[in-house]
């Protein structure tokens, strides 16, 4: 037994070495602000943050997907520092279960919502009342977000049905998992029309705009921000306050997004 100890001990060591290491983890990744962000903010957000680093000298590392999604995510206890979300309704999930902080939340940016084609086959479409979507569809697929989760989906629905087309086109709704996801379906030729941000369009050389949908067709289109309740990170403030200064501002804006004050 005596010759055995002195392998116990070091076996001992390494298991505190290994255990010391994965704590050690959380507090250097702590370092880094960590951002859930809604899909379409993907372009304008990767820009600001490397401006945000080589301004201030940290870093911020953010994941893109639906806002449904990340929500989800928080509520499971993802770690993250700050979320921002592409509506009103998932930020508002989240501050009604107590994990956005209340003084840390503002409303960052607006959009709007847009018929794209594939940019070989665009021509531009009248959108109104009762346009005929269905028959510019023909027997194609409409992209669009998830309409009961994804915001771009939910307001693409709502605009659809205050123009009186829905029931026309709900059958032929593909819908995808994120704003971005829908326009890859297009961009890719697998659906002949969508409806995305007019921000995402911009981000794609290969789709091009062919209507935009009236603004009094769907609620505004509101991106609020908020730090959540588990950040345990100094520099969320900062980071948040620099996405709302003028340093910031031109990222957005030269995506085609509003500013709200």
């Amino acid at each position: 037994m005596r010759s055995r100890r002195p392998w116990i001990k070091f076996a001992a060591a390494a298991i505190s070495a290994v255990f010391l290491g994965v704590a050690a983890t959380p507090a250097a990744a702590a370092e880094k602000v960590t951002v859930f962000a809604a899909a379409s903010l993907k372009n304008a957000l990767d820009e600001a943050n490397a401006a945000w680093g080589k301004d201030g000298g940290k870093e911020a590392v953010a994941s893109y997907a639906a806002s449904s999604a990340l929500a989800k995510q928080i509520e499971g206890g993802a770690p993250a520092d700050i979320f921002i979300s592409a509506d009103l309704d998932w930020m508002d999930y989240l501050a009604k279960k107590s994990l956005i902080r209340v003084d840390g939340r503002s409303n960052l940016l607006g959009n709007r919502i847009v018929l794209v084609a594939t940019k070989d086959h665009a021509k531009p479409v009248e959108i109104k009342k009762g346009f005929d979507l269905a028959a510019l569809l023909g027997d194609g697929k409409l992209a669009m977000g998830e309409v009961k989760s994804v915001p771009a989906g939910k307001y693409g629905k709502a605009a659809l049905e205050a123009l009186g087309v829905w029931p026309s086109v709900e059958a032929k709704v593909a819908g995808a998992e994120s704003v971005r996801a829908a326009l890859a379906l297009v961009s890719r030729g697998e659906a002949p029309y969508g409806i995305v941000y007019q921000t995402d369009a911009a981000a794609d050389t290969g789709v091009a705009v062919v209507g935009t949908f009236p603004a009094d067709s769907h609620p505004p289109i509101i991106y609020p921000i908020a730090i959540l309740s588990e950040s345990k990170n100094p520099d969320a403030r900062a980071y948040l306050e620099f996405l709302k200064s003028e340093k910031a501002a031109h990222f957005f804006t030269e995506q085609g997004f509003t500013i709200l004050k």
